[in-house]
């Protein structure tokens, strides 16, 4: 029998309320204008970097900042929005302070004229982003019954989909309407400078009105509602804890000096230093008596649920390819198809442009697969139908070197969204019974680390890797994104599927 409003606001409802189409529809209007800062981001800042005079190979260190940020900023912010609780919500504080400091630098951004004025403003943009980005996957948690989170997840794939698309197709609809797609060497075109302020405009405006439109419940409601099951403290050996930690930090700091004494790319300084400051954090936390923040993320990151350390590996082969994706799609596609590596010639950027187009493609491609994946999970299961996407985006990562009309990349790019769009939602799926409520936004953020870490190796490894082997061409990096992806793929009939209710209510969203 359905409960009345008065039984519902009294707390004397037993499970969390189904919301309305709409409802949902409010809650994740704010991923469009998140996505439309991320898409600006990803489709314009390489182009940005080399015409400030960054070269091929320094660009995978200058855009450390974006899974760097994301590895800090995630936890920390779940972890305090699981601990907030204000006139406003507990987080919707976030999206509002994550919305302003973005917005500010989207509109600055594209104003820079010195190079490490572009990579600081990039630090300033992803950390903003990831402020109100993290707390938008916790509130699905929050705010849906576990048969309802599938469709939360996929309506944010819907708006992650229809902003990337308008956002990266700006500068492209802006030179056809006559703005001016050159500029002097140095200078940052009016195209991408007019669709960065579009950005920033956007950006506030959606998430203002997800926080002016919804409601959230209060931490007791909560924990009353709470559908998982109790997490499961893993056994701890102070002595073995402090000996993996020595491990893992003497470990980092031997490869930092074999880097260093050899000569090597400084690039592998990332993936070292990576090493090392896993060991620091874990020995840290052995020596630390007093709780706190960073006590508590590294407990429930000791903790976090067997679905989620299978899930990890899943992750870090998808989120390796999409970050080569970013990085080298430019590159790949100005010099190979249309001919031209300089950054002031109209060949470059006509190319630089169609990189826009063919990324608003693939998330156009995923809003469409975000309808079609809730068929494919009623077929083939949560697993086959991620493992079917995977494969999709691989295979339209390997095209790009066989193809050399650009116009028929926009073929491969229908596998790249569908992939894109699986990942976006059904790791989510297959995680969403296993993170109690409590913990929902320390947990999403702690499951960012398997998003942020391989962009970090991504950093430090592909310009090395495209160097020794590949001559520096960057097609190469899509074509090890593309195997990637394969091998994530595959990663995923490791996982554990979710209990039948969640399964059910995957294929019905």
């Amino acid at each position: 029998m359905k409960q009345s409003v008065a039984e519902q606001d009294m707390g004397i409802a037993h499970q969390k309320p189904q919301l309305s189409f709409w409802q949902i529809w409010n809650m994740c209007f704010g991923f469009l204008g998140i996505q439309f800062g991320f898409a600006l981001q990803n489709a314009n800042v390489s182009r940005i970097f080399q015409t400030l005079g960054a070269d091929m190979d320094t660009l995978p260190g200058l855009w450390i900042a974006a899974p760097l940020t994301g590895l800090i900023v995630q936890p920390i912010v779940g972890y305090l929005s699981d601990r907030t609780w204000t006139r406003l919500g507990r987080r919707r504080p976030y999206f509002m302070v994550g919305a302003v400091l973005a917005s500010i630098a989207l509109l600055l951004f594209p104003n820079v004229s010195a190079l490490w004025v572009a990579a600081g403003l990039l630090w300033m943009l992803d950390a903003s982003i990831n402020i109100s980005m993290e707390p938008f996957r916790a509130f699905v948690g929050d705010q849906l019954p576990v048969k309802q989170r599938a469709s939360g997840y996929a309506m944010q794939s819907f708006f992650i989909g229809i902003g990337a698309v308008v956002a990266s197709l700006l500068p492209w609809l802006l030179a056809k309407f006559g703005v001016s797609n050159t500029a002097g060497a140095g200078q940052v075109p009016d195209t991408v400078r007019y669709a960065f302020y579009a950005g920033g405009a956007v950006l506030l405006l959606a998430i203002a009105w997800t926080v002016l439109r919804t409601r959230e419940y209060p931490p007791e409601k909560l924990r009353a509602w709470d559908e998982a099951p109790p997490l499961a403290r893993r056994p701890r050996d102070a002595a073995i804890v402090r000996r993996n930690a020595l491990t893992w930090l003497l470990a980092g700091i031997a490869a930092v000096v074999v880097v260093a004494l050899q000569g090597w790319d400084r690039q592998l300084y990332i993936f070292t230093g990576l090493v090392a400051a896993y060991g620091f954090a874990l020995l840290l936390r052995s020596l630390l008596q007093r709780e706190g923040p960073f006590t508590h993320i590294m407990d429930d990151l000791y903790d976090m649920p067997p679905t989620m350390r299978q899930l990890a590996v899943v992750q870090f082969f998808s989120w390796f390819a999409l970050f080569a994706m970013w990085i080298y799609t430019t590159g790949a596609v100005t010099s190979v198809h249309y001919g031209s590596s300089d950054t002031a010639s109209a060949a470059y950027n006509e190319g630089a442009n169609w990189v826009g187009v063919l990324f608003a493609a693939y998330n156009g491609f995923a809003a469409l697969a975000a309808v079609i994946i809730p068929w494919m999970v009623k077929r083939w299961g949560l697993r086959i139908s991620h493992l079917i996407n995977a494969t999709l985006g691989g295979l339209g990562l390997l095209s790009f070197i066989v193809i050399r009309d650009p116009q028929w990349l926009l073929l491969s790019m229908v596998g790249v969204g569908f992939a894109w769009a699986s990942i976006l939602s059904l790791p989510y799926a297959l995680l969403s019974d296993s993170v109690p409520a409590g913990k929902m936004g320390v947990y999403m953020g702690i499951f960012n680390f398997f998003i942020v870490i391989p962009q970090l190796v991504a950093a430090s490894l592909l310009g090395v890797l495209l160097k020794l082997f590949f001559g520096s061409h960057p097609i190469y990096a899509l074509v090890i994104g593309g195997v990637s992806l394969l091998v994530a793929g595959l990663c995923v009939l490791r996982v554990r599927e979710p209990t039948r209710h969640v399964a059910v209510a995957a294929a019905n969203s």
